[in-house]
């Protein structure tokens, strides 16, 4: 779709809500905030489901997720883009009926997000670099100590036996 504000060019807006004028940092940085909102849905999924002897772990995963969510949208704007909105919903890649399953999501959520800082370590450089890849670390950690075990290439989804795609909002 093309837009135009007044006294501007008109500029192509795709899918994902990017415009062709942002950077490949900005759409970097809005694909992780995309990852975020979804990880925080998810965690509150997990949260409900999970055995109280994992519950403080998801917790404080639930709290890390949130203060990344944020950090990415005040990114966006500092890079002149509109954060992008959590969606309403968002289609899990498994039934969560109980608390094996809510461990398993949480490894889901959290390989997932370190796919997503990956490329957002690629895109960036400096201080957002940094920011970046201690998400990375911290998420592909979280997966290990959920899933019990680790890849070879955190965040690589190439290096991957089983690549994850992103978890998708629900229409």
């Amino acid at each position: 779709m093309t837009t135009r504000t007044p006294g501007s060019a008109p500029r192509t807006v795709r899918e994902d809500g990017a415009d062709d004028a942002e950077s490949a940092e900005l759409r970097a940085v809005q694909a992780a905030l995309r990852a975020e909102h979804a990880a925080v849905y998810g965690y509150g999924v997990v949260g409900g489901r999970i055995g109280e002897e994992r519950r403080a772990e998801a917790r404080t995963a639930h709290d890390a997720h949130r203060a990344r969510r944020d950090l990415w949208q005040r990114l966006a704007r500092d890079l002149g883009g509109a954060p992008q909105a959590a969606a309403a919903g968002y289609a899990l890649p498994f039934p969560v009926a109980d608390s094996a399953a809510a461990v398993r999501l949480a490894a889901e959520l959290e390989e997932r997000a370190a796919a997503v800082y990956g490329d957002l370590v690629r895109a960036t450089e400096g201080e957002r670099r940094t920011a970046a890849s201690e998400a990375l670390r911290e998420a592909a950690v979280r997966a290990v100590r959920w899933r019990g075990g680790s890849v070879a290439f955190p965040g690589l989804t190439e290096r991957a036996d089983q690549p994850s795609a992103p978890v998708a909002p629900q229409t």
